[in-house]
């Protein structure tokens, strides 16, 4: 897909390597890329991500019926326990197009025409939805069983404290970009996701942090935009939040959830 700051992870059949703690920061050394090696969810990573997937909406995203407008174009997902119904609804010189994302199976309608789609362009397109769905919803996808996660202890970015979450995915059913790596900030108070980082690897791959605002709560689930910082290809995740600190990251674009509008209620 989908779609991993002082600090990442050592995700691996062996255990996490190099701890240091040092001035409030732990820090744990990981390869540059995501090892394809499967390992199993930590027991505490568990339930942190469960507390804030809590904070972030809980039980309300297993039936939550939304739709938003990211970069002009509108989305709509429905949450039916397991199931789903992801949409992308975008008009161009006059031409209506709506990608749907139905349990895993994608089609494209044209002014209401179903398009037969090569399989690259099939691909693509449901590799976007997904993405915009993904982050929008954020943390709740961490609790699919595609995901790895691992707790990497605890840090401090801006005075605030944090616990650190190592995400990786399954090959199976971990979509395209399995061996995609991402990081999680998790207050230890607030249980909200405040900060995100991740690798990915194609189109020659690249390095991003996320820093969240403009927080605001929809009938009980968290909408938050992100501004999206860019770092050269081969740093290190672990040296992000220091850089982000340090004011030495580039503000790359703005992630920013518009015009949210709860469907069950209309």
């Amino acid at each position: 897909m989908k779609i991993q700051p002082a600090i990442l992870v050592l995700i691996g059949t062996a255990t996490l390597l190099a701890c240091n703690q040092k001035k409030n920061k732990t820090e744990i050394a990981i390869p540059e890329t995501a090892p394809t090696t499967e390992t199993v969810t930590t027991p505490q990573a568990t339930l942190i991500v469960n507390k804030a997937m809590d904070a972030h909406g809980g039980a309300l995203y297993d039936s939550a019926h939304y739709e938003f407008v990211f970069r002009g174009d509108t989305y709509h997902f429905k949450n039916m326990g397991k199931q789903y119904e992801y949409s992308k609804t975008f008009k161009k010189e006059g031409v209506l197009t709506k990608d749907v994302l139905k349990n895993g199976s994608f089609y494209r309608l044209v002014n209401g025409d179903t398009l037969t789609l090569p399989p690259k362009v099939i691909t693509s397109a449901t590799g976007a939805i997904n993405s915009v769905i993904y982050f929008a919803t954020l943390p709740h996808k961490l609790g699919d069983d595609a995901v790895i996660k691992t707790y990497l202890g605890n840090t401090q970015i801006k005075g605030e404290k944090y616990n650190m979450i190592g995400v990786t995915f399954k090959k199976e059913g971990g979509g395209a970009d399995f061996d995609d790596a991402y990081c999680y900030w998790i207050h230890t108070e607030t249980h909200l996701v405040d900060y995100l980082a991740y690798n990915y690897h194609v189109n020659k791959g690249g390095v991003r942090f996320r820093s969240a605002y403009n927080r605001s709560v929809v009938d009980g689930i968290t909408f938050q935009d992100y501004v999206n910082y860019e770092a050269e290809v081969g740093t290190s995740l672990i040296d992000l939040p220091q850089l982000y600190e340090a004011g030495k990251l580039n503000p790359l674009s703005k992630i920013e959830t518009e015009a949210i509008i709860n469907l069950k209620n209309n």
